[in-house]
């Protein structure tokens, strides 16, 4: 058996409107989670609604379902649907637009679920386990070979993402990673660009293992951030969450 121990932060950064969402639903038998995190495209306008429709479709239907089975890909195209659906009533085709990444478990496995650069991160022994490949042109970049994996954090086109929702999509453009057993994992965390491109991969697996908590792990990586001397910086959210055996 395990305990899931979680911290969430979500701030506007530089900017006047923060256009993430963050949402955490545990079930009443506390054996299963449901953890989201969406960011919105400020670029195109009403991305703080857009992440919200999206963030709240996922709890919703993690609330009332009774299996998890095929949860993630139900819920992206019900979110989807959703987020079409409140585009058309606010005649806003052309806005609300949102990556999105969701991890649901229970005591035994984790599904993860995304679309978008907002990224999901494994941790195991300290080190980064699994790592979810951005929808962008950068990581496009990257896995071509045409640049280096160090250098999609500021290449120029970093904002220039090939899926997300909102969009209408002749096949679905989210991807569903291999369960993943719980018993292997030390760690995971969820972050928005806004995050993950202020801290590196190693500083993100040193802060761990000098953390005792999530809020901890959580905090420290913050300060990293909030220390960065990049200007303007973008709304950034984050969601740790630690593994520990009874």
């Amino acid at each position: 058996m395990y305990d899931l121990d979680f911290a969430c932060i979500t701030n506007h950064g530089d900017r006047p409107i923060n256009e993430d969402a963050v949402g955490v639903k545990q079930k009443q038998d506390g054996q299963q989670y449901c953890f989201v995190l969406c960011d919105g495209l400020g670029g195109h306008g009403m991305g703080d609604v857009a992440s919200s429709v999206v963030k709240d479709t996922f709890l919703y239907a993690f609330e009332e379902a009774e299996s998890m089975k095929h949860f993630l890909p139900n819920t992206f195209k019900k979110a989807q649907e959703q987020l079409l659906l409140q585009q058309k009533e606010q005649n806003a085709t052309h806005k609300m637009k949102t990556t999105a990444v969701c991890v649901v478990c229970d005591d035994q496995k984790v599904s993860v679920g995304y679309v978008g650069d907002s990224r999901f991160y494994a941790f195991r022994k300290n080190c980064v386990a699994v790592q979810t490949a951005d929808h962008s042109v950068p990581y496009r970049l990257y896995l071509s070979k045409m640049i280096r994996e160090d250098e999609i954090r500021t290449h120029p086109d970093r904002n220039m993402l090939l899926r997300v929702m909102g969009v209408q999509w002749n096949d679905p453009q989210f991807e569903v990673l291999k369960t993943l057993k719980l018993k292997t994992i030390q760690a995971f965390l969820l972050c928005s660009d806004g995050f993950w491109e202020l801290i590196t991969e190693a500083d993100m697996c040193r802060l761990l293992q000098e953390s005792l908590s999530a809020q901890e792990w959580l905090s420290k990586m913050q300060a990293i951030i909030e220390n960065s001397p990049k200007t303007d910086k973008d709304n950034y959210s984050a969601i740790a969450i630690l593994c520990h055996k009874r």
